[in-house]
């Protein structure tokens, strides 16, 4: 049976949906291997095979690049680690879902701050009502330092996307994106082996190590790519705002994460709000994929 173009969009919504859902599923993966070494042993895991596979992949070139782009994709992978150290850092005191809501505010602010029509302010204020009802018993107490370190990860996440959209003018394809990976993987790796030592190499943890960095990366690149050939810019970035409320999902069937009513409103405050935003910002070509 062929194919019609009107069905083309809709199987493009499925593999976005579809590589948000693999990346909260591996964050809850990421969560159930915390008791044995760590969000830092995670995050070293994470980065390290989730670097090699996009070696593996695009295999780049280290010839012919300026001082400026080596210099663009090392604070590439800063970023990287870092947004990936606060992230898992926050999964490990706050559930999930609660930690994605705040962490999206990152992007948010970016679509805000891009933007040039007043009703900006509307989403942001929007946004942070969410956030302010993220703090009343809907998800329990939430842990103060959680909370920060998940503020941090959307900050960080702010700082990836500018950056990633510089790497992207400077190396083709996905060779910006594994060059700065291994570079956050150089960085993380030292500490996760410190803080975790051997347990960090046992069979089962690289396992699950690894299953992670395919569940977050991996596949969910592979889908949002194919998407973004058939999907318009702003299309990828709205369905990209659901990612709190399948975190949620993913939170309560995987980990039992459970949450109220409230939860739910203020989940379904920031994706209004996060919409809003993007639609009201200035259009921009997709950068690559997002690395959550």
């Amino acid at each position: 049976m062929a194919i019609t173009r009107s069905a083309l969009p809709l199987g493009s919504v499925g593999l976005v949906v579809a590589g948000l859902t693999l990346q909260e599923v591996g964050a809850s993966f990421a969560v159930l291997l915390f008791p044995a070494i760590g969000a830092l042993g995670v995050v070293s895991l994470r980065l390290g095979f989730s670097a090699l596979i996009l070696l593996a992949i695009s295999r780049p070139t280290l010839r012919g690049y300026s001082r400026g782009s080596w210099t663009t994709v090392v604070a590439f992978g800063i970023a990287i680690a870092a947004m990936n150290f606060l992230f898992y850092e926050a999964l490990d005191r706050i559930p999930l879902g609660a930690a994605v809501t705040i962490e999206v505010l990152g992007p948010l602010a970016v679509s805000v701050f891009t933007s040039r029509k007043r009703s900006r302010w509307v989403w942001a204020v929007i946004a942070l009502a969410g956030v302010a009802l993220l703090g009343q018993g809907s998800f329990g107490h939430l842990d103060p330092l959680g909370v920060l370190f998940a503020f941090g990860a959307g900050a960080t996440w702010a700082g990836y996307i500018l950056l990633s959209a510089r790497t992207g003018q400077h190396f083709p394809r996905f060779d910006g994106l594994a060059l700065a990976m291994s570079v956050g993987a150089l960085i993380t790796l030292p500490f996760g082996i410190t803080v975790t030592g051997a347990a960090l190499f046992e069979p089962q943890i690289l396992l699950l190590g690894a299953a992670v960095a395919l569940l977050s990366s991996t596949l969910p690149y592979a889908f949002e790519l194919l998407a973004l050939r058939r999907l318009p810019a702003a299309t990828f970035a709205i369905l990209m705002s659901l990612a709190p409320a399948i975190a949620t999902l993913a939170g309560l069937v995987i980990l039992d994460q459970r949450f109220t009513v409230v939860g739910a409103v203020a989940i379904g405050l920031v994706i209004v709000a996060s919409i809003g935003a993007v639609r009201s910002a200035r259009p921009q070509p997709p950068t690559e994929p997002l690395a959550v």
